[in-house]
């Protein structure tokens, strides 16, 4: 019986390549995990909580006033973290009325709803560390070389991570608005390829901190910290997405997979958002010379979205820190003793070692901050022209 696997060196050699030289078309889809990967300026982690840290700091900040909902709510559902307690207030908010439950009415589950979206706003507003941090050596790898074409980044975040990181480095970015008092969001200008290649796209296709409705009910940016228009986690999301400027966002991320020759880099997203799953799936059936690179931070059998996908599409790998998907076929990695090219060690180390807790070595790029580490060290040094590019996948898995 024969036994696949995968070799992280033909991989990881060939994307190095592709990001080192800025031809290729390249984007990046930044989730939730990647903030949570970060550390403090003081060391502790997270930056920002994944699911169930937020849901600890939202419940313990509003039980005062909500402990016997909170406990109500525990009770009837089957998960508790804050994304499915939301969904349940909300839900509770729309269909009550008068009548109470948990002594609550309907006016009382959207007070509560509210009060859920202030904690989590307050909980996101987070400055970066000083000295280096993986959003700036990300910004490092997008400022290190002339590109053909601009890079992109899609994140479902809120914070304002990506802006500080760009703004210290003095990188112009495009992130759908312009003005000043109250910047306007220019849908024309978000589906068109008018700006110089040097300017970074952002794309905060859930909201972002510092987005409201103004008196028109339009989403206007303000420059602030506080936030009113955010797609926070919960049953009206997909809903939500349809409206502007999520849709136009969404559309973009759509549009940007359609292109031939282009590559969507993700990190610290679990492709549990199905309306964002959902346009990638669609865009990479219709475009097969798209490709979707997956890193996650879990090992394989926990990443059941993101394996789903690449099941479906070939041109989506995964790579977990057991194993990996890569041309449809699931397998572990394997190293092979010898390396490609004598200089080859220390990038090995980048991608490729035991956790500081000990044990066998593992795929580490699932991290937020190996990850934008291995992406800045791959710029090509001044007066050094690259091999030409090979294909994204061009051996197959080993078998044996």
């Amino acid at each position: 019986m024969s036994v696949s696997f995968h070799n992280p060196d033909q991989y990881m050699a060939s994307l190095r390549t592709i990001i080192a030289q800025g031809r290729k078309r390249v984007g990046l889809l930044v989730g939730a995990g990647a903030p949570a990967g970060m550390a403090r300026a003081d060391g502790s982690r997270p930056l920002i909580p994944a699911v169930a840290g937020l849901t600890d700091l939202v419940l313990k900040a509003i039980e005062p006033t909500y402990g016997a909902q909170i406990i109500g709510l525990q009770n009837d559902l089957e998960n508790h973290d804050i994304e499915t307690m939301l969904s349940r207030i909300r839900s509770l908010g729309s269909v009550l009325g008068t009548t109470e439950v948990h002594g609550l009415d309907g006016g009382g589950y959207r007070a509560m709803a509210d009060a859920i979206c202030v904690e989590i706003g307050k909980i996101v507003q987070v400055r970066l560390p000083g000295g280096s941090t993986a959003y700036g050596e990300l910004v490092s790898w997008i400022t290190g070389a002339p590109r053909s074409h601009a890079v992109e980044i899609f994140t479902t975040n809120y914070d304002l991570l990506f802006e500080e990181a760009l703004e210290r480095a003095r990188a112009p970015y495009f992130d759908g608005f312009a003005g000043a008092r109250e910047a306007f969001f220019d849908p024309a200008s978000v589906s068109g390829d008018q700006l110089p290649s040097r300017w970074t796209r952002l794309w905060k296709i859930h909201g972002s901190l510092g987005w409201k409705a103004n008196a028109d009910g339009e989403v206007v940016r303000t420059g602030q910290t506080d936030s009113t228009h955010l797609i926070f986690p919960e049953h009206m999301k997909y809903n939500q997405t349809q409206k502007a400027p999520y849709a136009a966002l969404l559309d973009r991320l759509r549009s940007f997979l359609s292109t031939e020759d282009t590559l969507l880099v993700s990190i610290g997203f679990s492709f549990a958002d199905a309306h964002i799953t959902a346009r990638i799936d669609e865009a990479l059936a219709a475009n097969p010379a798209a490709s979707v690179f997956a890193f996650q931070f879990q090992k394989l059998d926990k990443e059941l979205c993101a394996v789903a996908l690449a099941s479906r599409r070939s041109n989506v790998s995964v790579y977990a820190r057991d194993k990996a998907v890569i041309n449809g076929v699931a397998a572990p990695w394997r190293t092979p003793g010898e390396l490609p090219t004598k200089d080859w060690g220390p990038i090995r180390d980048s991608y490729w070692a035991a956790p500081p807790t000990g044990g066998e070595a593992e795929f580490k790029l699932g991290a937020i901050e190996d990850f934008a580490r291995f992406f800045a060290n791959s710029q090509t040094p001044q007066g050094f022209e690259p091999a030409p590019s090979p294909e994204a996948h061009p051996v197959p898995a080993i078998t044996e």
